[in-house]
């Protein structure tokens, strides 16, 4: 198996065997950051072979090859990332739609999202359903803020809002996540 530099520099060669290895290796880290904004299943596909296209399309700006290849990768999966978020914001933007309520799919999050540990599975589950309940306002601010790392200033710029409504939408997330985990405990308890 090659490793991951010969693969990158092969895909800026256009070289479509290496874009496909590169599409196939990070299509389900993609997804999985796809589908915390966008909740079909179909849907966050189409976001992610959009991504892809992007990522193809300008992996001549990816300029990290100086770069160690153990640290490339990372940084090459923070831009992917980006481009995975942007598109997904992009697509909700366009159609000028919010979130609808997409029911939980386990079959799916087991497929693509399951982490190791079994307790571990049910409860990522349960804050992935948790997350799709929150309205969409507060889903799409808590995924850019407390997941993928942005500012309140960028967030506000990606969603066209001001930043004191994106810590709002933080806060009142956080206060119905809070609340929401802490009834699935209880009921555990029972």
């Amino acid at each position: 198996m090659a490793t991951f530099i010969t693969i990158f520099k092969n895909s800026l060669k256009s070289d479509r065997n290496s874009q496909r290895e590169l599409y196939e290796t990070y299509y389900g880290y993609a997804l999985k950051i796809a589908f915390r904004y966008i909740p079909g299943y179909d849907d966050a596909r189409m976001v992610v072979n959009d991504a892809f296209v992007k990522a193809f399309k300008n992996l001549h700006r990816f300029e990290e090859l100086t770069a160690e290849e153990s640290l490339l990768e990372f940084r090459f999966m923070g831009w992917l990332k980006r481009i995975v978020v942007h598109t997904a914001i992009d697509v909700l933007r366009k159609s000028n739609r919010e979130i609808p309520e997409v029911p939980f799919d386990s079959e799916l999050a087991e497929q693509h999202f399951a982490p190791d540990q079994a307790d571990a599975g049910l409860m990522y589950k349960e804050l992935i359903c948790y997350l799709k309940e929150l309205p969409p306002a507060y889903n799409k601010v808590f995924n850019l803020y407390v997941i993928d790392g942005y500012s309140h200033a960028e967030i506000a710029d990606m969603l066209q809002i001001s930043v004191g409504t994106s810590k709002s939408n933080l806060f009142r997330a956080k206060e119905l996540l809070q609340k929401k985990v802490a009834d699935f405990f209880e009921t555990k308890k029972l």
